[in-house]
Order: structure tokens, then sequence, then C-alpha cells
């Protein structure tokens, strides 16, 4: 007896911290799927890759040229640029055109989608009427939106550089127009269209990164440009601007409505949504080295009125995962009904994976408890580790999609920094750890160049959710796991044949589309919502379903880091009959702010609504 104690004695304390870490090992372990499961829900899809035109006769890059001071770390300045939107730019009533960027020429390309039809050729938008340096200046996004309210779909492209250009489109050409000329230099990563003063015209949100007139892309530059003034607490970058739009089509800047530490982070993508049900809708900055930031809109009678909202701490919640309270990162955002309660839910980029610096990707489902948004409190909880949204990589954009009509959403990501040979993760590590006060310093940060690596062999995860409500990454058995540097995602249904595609703009890279060829979805209901011929931006939809389930969507005006979705609603409905009649709600603004919802049925397919028609509106 006296041995067996001295035994425990010399070994129980071991035995003890063996079973400490095989417990923390099967708790911090990952769920898998059964190789069943996982082939049943490969099946659900099937896409067919295109390579979107590329153009010729421009001098080729894969590295920017940047101020003198920004030299040693030049690939890191050259970190985006690539972006995509699809829309229906010819009007023949399908979103199959493409504009993108392609920082490979720093051109911003309008072309038919590949497989849709030689219906024009592809062409580029060039600033050539109005004040424009190339060697000093590079396109960062094309957002569609119809400037002029005349039905045709123009093209807002925003810059590191300038100050954003509107590309008018005019008896099928398109002129240049300034959106905001007041001879700054703006450095512009995101940019979205809504009403958020309720006034029904729309506004621009500009979300813009380094300082206002920074000489970033001016190789003949003296003195030193100044980098972000903490890895996560930065508030010196650009201003971000909200330019109200007006009846003729005129943007002017609202003034004193964003405090300074919520104009000035370093914003990577934007995004705007009714988050309570009052048709204005709220604001969300995604920004890098800062908290992200979500406003709740409090406008009346026309004046625009935004509040900061932050999420709650609960005992268990670290404060990285508290909304409004993380650190940094912010890349990419998106919003869906993921917990089917009828309310929009908040997908969040940033950097996770492999390495360290990370917080995680976030998914902020709401609670339910909208009128908390009154006392300042974001009525949201971050779910994205239990339902398997948490972790892929160095994340950008993000986009919901339901690509088999199964009533589900899809999560698409774009992923990557940039491809090379030479691992940077360990400077990165010591520049991250450094003094705030050193960081700001373009001498204190590590070299990043041609050949040097940081994230750059990830792939695109495709979300799918399983039978268990957990997500999982089926982008390897699905071929998609191509490892690109990714940086938007835009979705729409190209073909008209009722399921959603998708396309990628890649960095230094050729960029793709994904038509969707999956064949075991169920039924779809798409919406294309017109006022006065264009899209009617901030339109409220919701579709009830047989079961008692409500789908819910917004007409987006161009959320995200650098993709743009076309403005068709699409709903997946499952098993629910092809000739079933749905009920569906519909509110929205007209031109006089006024607001208005209408109750129609329709069965599964396309239908096209023209909200101005009297005879189907009801005053709310």
């Amino acid at each position: 007896m006296s041995s067996l104690i001295a035994w425990v004695g010399r070994y129980g304390k071991r035995f003890l911290a063996l079973g400490i870490i095989l417990g923390l090992f099967f708790l911090a372990r990952l769920p898998v799927l059964s190789a069943t499961e996982k082939e049943s829900m490969v099946k659900r899809f099937h896409f067919t890759r295109f390579t979107l035109p590329e153009l010729t006769g421009y001098p080729s890059q894969n590295l920017r040229t940047v101020h003198p001071s920004l030299e040693r770390h030049s690939a890191w300045i050259s970190a985006v640029g690539a972006a995509i939107a699809l829309n229906d730019l010819d009007g023949d009533g399908l979103a199959n055109d493409a504009c993108y960027v392609d920082p490979r020429i720093d051109q911003v390309i309008v072309a038919p989608v590949p497989g849709t039809g030689e219906r024009y050729q592809p062409f580029s938008l060039e600033v050539k009427q109005l004040p424009y340096e190339p060697r000093m200046t590079a396109p960062m996004g094309c957002l569609p939106g119809d400037i002029n309210a005349d039905g045709a779909m123009d093209l807002v492209v925003y810059y590191w550089g300038r100050t954003p250009v509107a590309f008018v489109k005019q008896k099928g050409h398109y002129s240049e127009q300034e959106i905001f000329a007041n001879g700054e230099k703006w450095y512009t990563n995101a940019a979205t269209f809504s009403d958020l003063n309720g006034d029904g015209h729309l506004d621009l949100i500009i979300g813009n990164y380094f300082p206002d007139n920074a000489e970033v892309l001016n190789a003949q530059g003296t003195g030193t440009e100044v980098m972000q003034d903490s890895m996560t607490r930065a508030f010196n970058g650009g201003k971000n601007r909200i330019l109200q739009g007006s009846e003729d089509g005129t943007f002017q800047e609202v003034e004193g409505v964003l405090g300074e530490n919520i104009a000035k982070g370093w914003t990577l993508a934007l995004g705007t949504a009714d988050l309570d049900g009052d048709l204005l809708p709220e604001v969300y900055f995604a920004n890098d080295f800062g908290p992200d930031r979500l406003l709740h809109n409090r406008s009346q009678n026309g004046k625009l009125k935004l509040a900061l909202l932050e999420g709650e701490k609960h005992l268990t919640t670290p404060n990285s995962k508290v909304l409004g309270r993380d650190g940094f990162k912010g890349m990419g955002v998106d919003f869906g009904d993921i917990n089917h309660d009828g309310l929009l839910d908040i997908y969040v980029s940033n950097i996770t994976g492999e390495y360290a610096l990370e917080e995680s990707h976030f998914l902020f489902t709401s609670t339910g408890e909208v009128e908390k948004m009154q006392q300042g409190i974001a009525p949201y909880n971050d779910q994205s580790e239990e339902l398997g949204l948490s972790r892929s990589g160095w994340g950008w954009e993000t986009k919901f999609g339901d690509f088999d009509n199964d009533g589900e959403l899809e999560a698409l990501q774009a992923t990557g920094f940039r491809k090379g040979k030479v691992n940077r993760w360990p400077e990165l590590h010591e520049l991250a750890l450094s003094n705030d006060a050193m960081v700001p310093l373009p001498g204190s940060w590590f070299q990043l160049q041609e050949g040097d690596d940081l994230s750059g062999y990830q792939h695109n995860p495709f979300f799918a959710r399983s039978a268990s409500g957990r997500y999982y990454d089926l982008a390897k058995e699905l071929g998609l796991d191509a490892p690109f540097v990714t940086r938007g995602i835009a979705t729409a249904d190209v073909d008209g044949d009722g399921d959603l595609d998708f396309a990628i703009a890649n960095q230094w890279d050729k960029s793709y589309f994904y038509r969707n060829d999956s064949s075991s979805g169920g039924e779809f209901l798409g919406l294309k919502l017109l006022y006065h011929g264009c899209p009617a931006i901030g339109a409220v939809v919701t579709v009830k379903l047989p079961n008692g389930r409500q789908l819910v969507a917004q007409v987006d005006g161009g959320n995200g880091h650098s993709g743009v979705r076309s403005p068709e609603l699409h709903f997946g409905l499952g098993k629910v009959s092809k000739n079933t009649a749905l009920p569906v709600q519909v509110q929205w603004r007209d031109t006089t702010g006024l607001a208005h919802q209408t109750g129609l049925l329709l069965s599964s397919g396309w239908h096209t609504v023209s909200l101005e028609d009297a005879t189907k509106l009801a005053s709310r």
C-alpha cells in the first residue's frame, strides 16, 4: 500500500497534467464532418471557372512605385487595388457585365462576363478630361449606381491619389464627372451608396485609408510619409466622408456627423443596412489597425444623425469579441440572417490562420433586442467560433449567398496578402510587438518587397452549412482552392437561370468568374426592385415560407471591401413547390423620403417590381 501511495505521489501530478492537456486538446479540437455528410454537401455545388478579359497595350507591374520613405515595405503599400462589380451595364436585363480593377495595369475594365456573349468589346474607364496624375494615382474600386436617376447605370471609380470620379452613361457612352472636386488627394478603399438621412436620395459613403493629401505613390516625393500611429488604436488615417446626394445628382459633404475617432480610422470596408426596422440604414466601418465602428441611424426630417454603438461584454466574452472593442484588421463586411430570427447579422473578415496577430473573423448575430440601440448598445454576440466561421486566413472580402437554393446562406471569403518565397511573418510579429511610437515611422518597418511572402498561398474558403448548423469549408472538394491572393468578391445571377454565380478580383494576377452549374438545388425567388427605372437601393424584403420561416434581404448599394454584388435580390426557397404563391412584403422610401410598404403574392422565378406604380403602394 505504501509503495502504491509513493508511486501516486511520484507520478500522479504528471498524469494529472497529461489529463488536463488531453482534455484541453479535445475541447479545442474542431468538429469534423463525416465522409458521408461531406460527400452529400459537396454534391450540392458545382462551378465552372472562366478568366475575366485582360487588356493589352498597357505597361505591366506587380509592385507599385511608392514614396522613397516607403520603399522598404513597398509590397505592403502594394497590397490593395483589385476590385470587381457585377451589374447590368448594357441594359439587357441581366447582371452579365463586370467592372473590375486590374492593378497589374492600373486600369478599370468594363467587359461582358465570360460565357455571356460578345455583346461589346472590353474597354477601360480612363480619366482624360479631368485632372489626373497616372504616376501618383491608382484606381481602387468600381461602384455601379444611377447617379442622375435616368435609369442608366453609371459607374463611380475611386482611387488612391484623388477624389472619386463618376463615369456617367449618356447615349451609350461614359462621360467624366467630378463627385466632389476639392483638389485633395484621397486614399479610398471602400465606397457604398445608401440613403442615410431618409430623404429619398442616395448618399455616397467614402472609406479612406492613408491620410488625406499624403504622397504615398509619389516616387519623386521628399520628406517622410506617415504610417498608422498604432497597431490597434490608429486614428490618423484619411477622413471618412458622407457625401449627401440631391435631386440633381450632385453631392455635398455632411460635416460634423462622424467623430474624430470614427472619421480618421484606417477604413478598408463599408456596409450599410437597416438593422432595426425603421428604413434608416445603420453604417458599419471595418477598420484596419483599430476598432470597427457600428453607427445607429437616428436621422429625423432629413437631418442626418448617427450614434456610436458598442456591444456588451459578458463573463466569457473576450474583449476582442465585443463589437466595437476589437483591436484591429477589419477588412470585409456583409449582412445576412444566419440565426433565422428575421434580422440581419454581420459577418466581418480579419486576420486568422496559421500565425498570430489574429482575433478571429466575426459573425455578430442579432440578439433581437433592437431597442437597446437607443441606449448605445449593439445587440449582437459573436458566434463565429461556434458556427465554424472564425478561422481561415488573412481575410479580405466576405459575401453571403445561397448558391444551392436550399434556404441557407453560404459564406465566401477572399484571403491572402502577398505571394513570394521568403516568409516575412517573423518580422511582422516584431513590428506588431513594437511600441506605438515607432509604428508611424516608415524606417521602423520591416522589409517587404518583391519575392517576400505573407500568407501568399492560402485559398479562398467556400463555407457551406451542415445539418448541425455549423459551417465547413468545401473549397478543396469543389476545386475552388487555388492559392490566389484575392481582394474582391461579387455575386449575381449572371445568366438569369435562378442560381447565384460569383467573380473574384485577384491582386497581381488574373481575375475569374465562376458560373454556377449546380443541378441539385431547390426553387428560388428573384426580385428586381426598381424605382423610376433605378435599383431601389435600401429597399427591404421579407419572404414568408409555408413552414412559417421568414427570409429577409435588402437591396445592396455596394457593401464590402472591393466587391459589389448586383442589386437584384435572390432567395433560395428549398423544396417549395414551383406554383406556391408566397407572401412577400416590400418596404422602401420614395424620392420625397416617405416610407411605403406593399404586400405581394409571388411564386418562384424572377419578378420585376416597379415601386412607383401607385396602384400597389400603401403609405406606412
